[in-house]
């Protein structure tokens, strides 16, 4: 008898690779926190010393909206409007921003969510302990550079995903 290839189809595949409608359990887990990473380069400085524009940041917001009607709706939806948006601290070309986002509240159609962007490693300049123009450092504490709320909108029939009762 010869021996079994490695790429034998087990008899049960049709069951275990069989396509069901995706469900979201019910448990919070789509309500977990999305987090993206990004060095801010020097196209992202619009300002005078490298100075990033703050729609940079709420770009980021976007994109992190994006991805959470995703996991919750399977669809991009649309972002409607921000409640509130606060700048804390300057972003310059160089510095990594954590953007992050969490769904807190579910409507029929609407999303409500809130956003914090965090420096996280900034540029270090010669005269403050940099070698070099590329000198860099992780922050022992981070920085919190902007907070944000807004409310997103997936339409019924774009909402891919069952949600469990």
């Amino acid at each position: 008898m010869a021996p079994k290839s490695y790429f034998h189809r087990p008899d049960n595949h049709d069951k275990l690779f069989a396509m069901s409608e995706p469900k979201i359990p019910k448990s919070p887990k789509y309500l977990d926190e999305v987090m993206i990473r990004l060095r801010m380069s020097l196209h992202d400085g619009h300002y005078a010393g490298g100075l990033v524009d703050g729609s940079r940041i709420l770009q980021l917001f976007g994109d992190v909206a994006t991805e959470l009607l995703i996991r919750l709706d399977g669809d991009e939806g649309l972002f409607r409007a921000y409640e509130s948006v606060e700048f804390l601290a300057p972003v310059y070309a160089g510095d990594y921003i954590e953007a992050r986002g969490k769904i807190v509240r579910t409507g029929k159609t609407s999303r409500t969510m809130e956003f914090e962007a965090i420096k996280v490693i900034q540029l270090l300049p010669k005269g403050e302990g940099g070698h070099a123009e590329s000198s860099a450092e992780t922050l022992a504490t981070p920085s919190v550079v902007c907070r944000a709320k807004g409310t997103c909108v997936t339409p019924l029939h774009l909402q891919r995903l069952k949600h469990e009762a």
